[in-house]
């Protein structure tokens, strides 16, 4: 076996998982996941049937990953967030053929006790401050906090809030990679 899984763990059939990574105490990972290489998924974790995670994403400690979700590669979950996977859920409706689909880009981090509604996609290495509450779309390099979450800025694939200058570029203090804003959009200058 190419990954490790802590003895108090739970990985059932049809699995997929890359090497590498670790799965630590007391998680489950239900049938027909896929697991990417180097990840690191957190004590008592649940990972819904037919989940995906790409390379190198971190799951911290007590955070549910529900069918639908689909997290690329670099993702950052932080401890207690939770993803949502139906928009009207009733204990005596089963609504299994109505779960809505949420995609977290490369790169993006949700910090703890954050809730992503489902249907909604986080964007590339946008930035979901601990505690807010996801019910819309978050573009690239965005900051949003709050319940609702409301975007207060821009941050850099380091992690670093962007300070515009007048003619809409950043640079970030950790990289020194330049980005430009323009109509809205911030992209990383080559």
């Amino acid at each position: 076996m190419e990954y490790s899984v802590h003895p108090s763990a739970i990985v059932d059939e049809g699995c997929k998982i890359g090497k590498g990574t670790k799965i630590w105490h007391f998680s489950h990972i239900m049938p027909n996941c896929v697991i990417g290489e180097n990840c690191n998924i957190g004590q008592n974790v649940v990972v819904s049937p037919q989940v995906t995670l790409g390379n190198n994403v971190k799951v911290q400690n007590n955070v549910s990953i529900y069918t639908g979700v689909i997290c690329e590669d670099d993702v950052f979950l932080g401890p207690s967030m939770v993803f949502t996977n139906v928009m009207n859920p009733r204990s005596a409706v089963n609504r299994r053929d109505q779960y809505l689909k949420t995609t977290v880009k490369k790169g993006a981090s949700i910090g703890a006790n954050a809730t992503i509604v489902c249907g909604h996609d986080i964007g590339a290495f946008a930035f979901i401050g601990a505690g807010a509450v996801v019910t819309k779309n978050v573009p690239d390099y965005a900051l949003v906090i709050g319940n609702p979450a409301r975007q207060t800025g821009w941050m850099s694939e380091y992690g670093h809030k962007l300070k515009f200058d007048n003619e809409g570029f950043a640079e970030c203090p950790e990289s020194h990679q330049r980005y430009q804003l323009k109509n809205n959009i911030v992209t990383k200058i080559a």
